[in-house]
């Protein structure tokens, strides 16, 4: 083919004044998955093993960050913390590591102990609620959280800890409070604020407008502190979210891998992570992000929806006659990249999967004909026509071990036909 194929999409979504630009920074990612993600209600924790394999999973589709754990939670905890870390150190992975905390030495101590421990310095992610409604049922004055704040990332600091910290329900904070809030965390040494929609309150533009202002705080205080945005998915928001506060100008976001989390979840960070990639704002090998998805619903026995965009078992089935004609026609043309595109807004091929063609009662007979050739069959068009009556008899996809079924009858008819005719 003699025409560029890329010609053969416009794309809308980088044209007009109105495109969302990436900025200059790095995309950074830190995966909750192994924290904030293990507070889904209906998660199962996964066993020690199954958590430092998924550690490996982050590593290899290039996430920079992690969340491990709380060990202030008690010594379960923290041996889960260590080990964790451990790896990392052991096996000179690229991902960098944190711990939570509240902002108690209590919860900062553990952290500065495993650290110690393991030759490796965990960012010291440290929170409390911030928002007037946090503040009332609380009963927190803000000059007592500024104080408690103020000494807590102090402390971390002073024991060699890089302090990243986070005001929990920033999305619904006055400004004047996350203002106090931040200026005096990074007096007292914060690298890193991340400001949090605890309760997936926001929108897309409200997104802009608080990291809009917590950039200017942050370039009037200390210029060198980097922003994270931290989502939820309350009102399924979280990765346009995101894709918002890169945009306003945050340095890292945060996710959990399918959304798993508390309520309806977190960031789905693999979501993310494909939107990023095909924006072209990334360049990370996703090829294993199917295997990761898979592996932490496993373990965790939080199943993927079949519906899940990319990574559920649907995402690249079709059973309709005109899609799949389209598929087929395009890789007769020899081009893997059309046939990738042509009836798909997400190429599979880019994320480690492939088209899937089946065979149902909206199909056509390419299907039939394109299912036959997949498998070894001839193309005889009486095979063919049988199976499309099966198919067109059905109120649901055959799964292959029903149409391989019917095939080989027809085969085993076919063959005792010509002995019939032979013995004449």
């Amino acid at each position: 083919m003699s025409e560029n194929l890329e010609d053969l999409i416009y794309d809308w979504n980088v044209a007009g004044e109105q495109a969302v630009r990436r900025g200059p920074r790095k995309v950074e990612f830190d995966d909750e998955t192994l924290r904030d993600g293990l507070q889904s209600p209906s998660v199962v924790d996964p066993s020690l093993d199954e958590k430092v394999r998924i550690l490996h999973y982050m590593n290899d589709v290039g996430i920079d960050h992690a969340d491990i754990g709380l060990p202030g939670a008690g010594l379960h905890v923290q041996r889960n913390v260590e080990r964790i870390a451990r790896e990392i150190v052991d096996q000179k992975l690229k991902i960098t590591a944190s711990a939570a905390g509240r902002t108690v030495e209590a919860d900062i101590k553990p952290i500065v102990d495993i650290s110690n421990r393991v030759g490796m310095a965990l960012e010291a992610d440290l929170f409390i609620g911030s928002s007037p409604i946090r503040q009332f049922a609380e009963e927190w004055d803000l000059d007592w959280i500024i104080a408690q704040s103020a000494k807590a990332v102090r402390f971390a600091t002073e024991q060699g800890l890089p302090v990243m910290y986070v005001t929990e329900d920033t999305t619904r904070a006055k400004p004047e409070d996350v203002e106090k809030l931040y200026t005096a965390a990074i007096e007292a040494g914060a690298v890193r604020v991340c400001v949090a929609d605890t309760v997936g309150h926001a929108t897309p533009w409200g997104v802009r407008n608080l990291i809009t202002f917590v950039r200017s705080i942050v370039e009037r205080v200390n210029p060198e502190v980097k922003i994270d945005w931290h989502g939820h998915q309350d009102r399924g928001l979280g990765v346009i979210n995101s894709i918002a506060a890169l945009e306003a100008g945050a340095h890292r976001v945060h996710g959990s891998a399918s959304g798993i989390g508390e309520r309806v979840g977190n960031t789905p960070i693999d979501q993310l992570m494909v939107n990023l990639k095909l924006m072209g704002w990334i360049d990370n090998d996703l090829t294993k992000l199917p295997e990761y998805v898979q592996f932490v619903a496993d373990v965790t026995h939080v199943p993927i929806d079949r519906r899940y965009p990319v990574f559920g078992r649907d995402a690249f089935r079709t059973g309709t006659g005109v899609h799949a004609a389209a598929i087929i026609k395009a890789r007769r043309k020899g081009s893997d990249w059309l046939a990738d595109r042509v009836y798909s807004g997400v190429p599979a091929g880019m994320f480690g999967l492939q088209q899937v063609i089946e065979v149902g009662p909206m199909c056509g007979l390419s299907n039939v004909i394109y299912w036959l050739d997949a498998n070894g069959y001839p193309q005889e068009e009486s095979l063919a026509k049988r199976l499309f009556e099966l198919a067109k008899s059905t109120n649901r996809n055959l799964t292959d071990e029903e149409l391989h079924g019917a095939a080989q009858r027809w085969q085993e008819q076919q063959h005792g036909e010509m002995a019939r005719v032979a013995e004449r």
